[in-house]
């Protein structure tokens, strides 16, 4: 069995999300993805979730392609969860190239291109954008 693990926060579940799992589960027959607790994303990447990490967490346990949900605490933990679950390949979006690179010793290691044109980013930033528009028109 060739088993995957990609980690990420998300948050605003949206298609690029869904290509992302799908195309990384594609690599193997068993899929981990390692969430971002609430806490990891304040204190270590200074975001905010929209979504609480247990509603996130049943969103991917939802999906036909995720076979494990577990909860990402720290940045250095990454080795742990390659021994730990027996991982073959380490997949994360091109953004991230390079990064992770350090994971070869351990697993093989991809990049896999984003989706066009759609973040949680730049999601949070629409949303924003367009609730002080309608409530200037409102007011």
């Amino acid at each position: 069995m060739k088993k995957i693990i990609t980690y990420g926060t998300f948050d605003l579940f949206h298609v690029g999300h869904l290509n992302l799992l799908n195309r990384a589960r594609s690599l193997g027959d068993y899929l981990v993805v390692v969430l971002s607790t609430d806490e990891f994303n304040k204190e270590y990447k200074n975001k905010q979730t929209i979504i609480s990490y247990n509603d996130r967490k049943s969103i991917l346990e939802s999906l036909r392609v995720v076979d494990l949900v577990v909860p990402e605490t720290c940045w250095e933990q990454k080795i742990d969860d390659v021994k730990k679950y027996d991982i073959d390949t380490f997949v994360m979006g091109s953004d991230w190239k390079g990064h992770f690179d350090f994971l070869g010793n351990y697993c093989n290691v991809k990049y896999l291109e984003r989706t066009a044109n759609i973040s949680s980013s730049e999601l949070k930033m629409h949303i924003s954008t367009n609730s002080a528009v309608c409530y200037e028109r409102a007011s």
